[in-house]
């Protein structure tokens, strides 16, 4: 069904944006405001380009890369924010891939109801 990763939203400290996909402009506003928070937050701390992406199983994925000349960056920083998100926001986090294999890899539509 894809050729590549489907992004969700991603925020990047160098050009000070945030941005969502609309394909999933149906999620309610407080779990788009909800990463909108997490990724600017990420990126306010510890620099560069944060992307949360689906791979084609549905796994939602935190992708993190900076620009090769950013000192500022702290990579370290990064491993460990992105460990802290996993933890601080695993419900939202898997129910993010639920909603994905669900309404966009169609899982589970194939079971008959009564």
């Amino acid at each position: 069904m894809f050729d590549d990763k489907v992004i969700l939203c991603g925020s990047s400290s160098y050009e000070k944006i945030f941005y969502f996909n609309p394909e999933f402009d149906s999620l309610p506003k407080q779990i788009k405001d909800e990463l909108q928070i997490m990724c600017v937050l990420f990126t306010e701390d510890v620099g560069g380009i944060l992307r949360l992406e689906f791979d084609e199983k549905g796994n939602l994925n935190l992708t993190v890369e900076s620009k090769e000349d950013d000192f500022f960056f702290d990579e370290i920083g990064s491993v460990l924010k992105i460990k802290q998100l996993r933890a601080e926001k695993r419900e939202l986090l898997e129910n993010m891939e639920t909603y994905f294999r669900v309404f966009f890899l169609q899982e589970g539509q194939d079971v008959i109801s009564d």
